[in-house]
């Protein structure tokens, strides 16, 4: 019916711990209203960019993003997730998140690839920031190729 919508998956929030509402104007507090860019400025009062290493912005952040990884993973099974974009510019978030994910997952999945290397598992896109332009172009080069 149309294209997944993964930034609106719908998450556990505990509004004791987290009493943030959420930045999602259809859905508040799913991944994206919760996790984004915007809705991290909008919770501490700063963008995400401007805060330390050491704010407790990022355990939040990367218990929400691993709940959505979780549910990627128990229903997808994907043999690895690229996670980049501008909140995963904090590279503090890549430990948090594998933590996260193994304690939530609690041993459900025994694949190496979580129980061991989780490390190669849960990657920063090898692109960087180029990697949705190079991408464009290398579909767009292979459909001219298969025209030709």
């Amino acid at each position: 019916m149309s294209h997944p919508e993964i930034g609106h998956l719908r998450l556990p929030h505990d509004l004791t711990k987290d009493p943030y509402a959420g930045k999602c104007p259809f859905h508040g507090d799913c991944l994206e209203g919760l996790a984004a860019g915007p809705a991290l400025k909008d919770r501490w009062g700063e963008p995400g960019e401007s805060l330390p290493a050491n704010h407790p912005a990022w355990a939040l952040e990367a218990h929400y993003l691993a709940l959505g990884l979780v549910n990627l993973i128990c229903t997808l099974s994907p043999q690895r997730i690229i996670l980049g974009g501008g909140v995963m510019k904090q590279k503090v978030l890549y430990p948090l998140i594998r933590q996260e994910v193994q304690r939530l997952l609690n041993g459900y999945f025994l694949f190496p690839e979580i129980a061991e290397r989780i490390d190669e598992y849960i990657v920063a896109p090898g692109l960087a920031d180029r990697a949705g332009v190079l991408g464009a172009i290398a579909l767009a080069k292979s459909s001219v190729e298969r025209r030709h």
